[in-house]
């Protein structure tokens, strides 16, 4: 049976929900502000220019600002419309490795050191997966040199529990022939 390839969906809202709606939020304000903020500064030094230019033209001319009003609106709508993109695809590029990361580290907090938190190399937390990963190997490492110190000290409590059970019965067994040889005395004083 052959595996089947899997394929990474462009647009994932349930995954990380609330930290790509806040992502979108933040990004979405900055954009629509920095639109804001660019139109009125362009419409404001348009109009002050025309003002200043053509303020003692005899031929009726339209004021320059009028005619940029389409432009400013068209640049405007392109910058919402490039920021709106942008704001739905970046919460994508972080919030599908966080929630990886995330499942990931619940088998390790279960108890599962096996585990290795595999994310692609165009993703943009995988240095810090990688890290993970190491920090995690030198868990395990660890646990496994703590495991063998135990079962050393384990081992070692048993022969010395075999030792001292020997020693008390061969003490047993010289206390039974002093209590027998101090029994046959007083039987012979007597």
């Amino acid at each position: 049976m052959v595996a089947k390839k899997y394929k990474r969906k462009l647009l994932n809202f349930h995954v990380k929900h609330r930290l790509q709606i806040w992502l979108m939020i933040r990004i979405g304000g900055i954009i629509i502000l920095t639109a804001i903020v660019s139109a009125l500064v362009l419409y404001g030094y348009a109009r002050h220019e025309t003002v200043n230019s053509f303020y003692d033209a005899h031929i009726k001319i339209r004021r320059l600002s009028d005619l940029l009003i389409p432009v400013v609106l068209a640049g405007s709508a392109v910058s919402l419309i490039s920021g709106t993109v942008l704001a739905i695809f970046l919460p994508q590029k972080l919030a599908g490795p966080l929630y990886r990361i995330e499942k990931d580290l619940d088998k390790v907090q279960q108890g599962d050191l096996t585990v290795r938190i595999h994310l692609r190399t165009s993703d943009t937390l995988h240095n810090f997966a990688q890290q993970i990963n190491e920090t995690i190997n030198h868990l395990d490492q660890h646990l496994s040199h703590i495991q063998h110190l135990n079962d050393e000290m384990q081992q070692s409590s048993k022969s010395a529990d075999n030792d001292l059970t020997q020693q008390l019965t061969q003490l047993n067994q010289h206390l039974s022939t002093i209590k027998t040889t101090y029994s046959n005395e007083q039987i012979s004083k007597n």
